[in-house]
């Protein structure tokens, strides 16, 4: 893998649960997003989307159903809608691959992130008393770009992500996930969104100042 993705690693697979649906091109070559659900150790899942060139896969093939693996980087990009910047993340796929019907995946939701902590940790505790910090983690991208990427930790982790400040070089491992969570328009309408994340398993931590010491 390019040293340049060594920073934003993730895996994903699952059974496919929509059709393709066209994003956008670039310099001729297409790009669709297909949703993903990949299965937790409770009943339920996650519905990941994945961004897929067509280069990769061909986008008249029936995919609904079938189950996919998909390699890459966690990303995300700002759309203006409602007046409003909204951060869009999905798994823009490098490598992907249909399953045959008997095998099992390993590791079905994993992924690596080498960022830096771009806003304050936001630090709470759960009506049911259960600890857990917000992160807010820029990882870097080719051509001066970042991806910002929502993380979210319980525990000892989330004690000890609420103190760092930010600049903080960030080591995480973990898994993505998504969460429906209810959004009241101006009408006083209520809709259901979706928002993922990536839930911290394991994180390291090294100052920003550190950092370009040992550079």
């Amino acid at each position: 893998m390019e040293p340049l993705f060594k920073n934003n690693q993730a895996v994903l697979a699952g059974e496919v649960v929509s059709q393709y649906q066209f994003s956008h091109e670039v310099f001729g070559e297409g790009f669709y997003v297909v949703y993903l659900r990949v299965a937790r150790l409770s009943e339920a899942g996650d519905v990941i989307p994945i961004l897929v060139s067509d280069r990769l896969v061909d986008i008249q093939e029936p995919v609904l159903g079938r189950r996919l693996e998909a390699k890459g980087q966690f990303r995300s990009y700002n759309k203006h809608e409602e007046n409003q910047n909204h951060l869009i993340l999905s798994l823009f796929a490098r490598e992907v691959r249909f399953l045959e019907e008997d095998e099992e995946c390993q590791k079905p939701n994993s992924i690596y992130l080498d960022g830096f902590i771009c806003k304050p940790p936001v630090y709470r505790m759960t009506p049911l008393g259960r600890e857990i910090a917000d992160l807010l983690v820029a990882v870097n991208r080719a051509y001066g770009k970042s991806d910002y990427i929502p993380c979210i930790c319980w525990g000892r982790n989330a004690r000890y992500a609420g103190n760092l400040p930010v600049g903080t070089r960030v080591s995480i491992y973990g898994r993505i996930q998504s969460r429906e969570y209810q959004k009241k328009l101006n009408d006083q309408t209520v809709i259901t969104k979706t928002a993922y994340e990536v839930s911290i398993s394991k994180m390291e931590s090294q100052p920003f100042q550190q950092m370009e010491a040992n550079q």
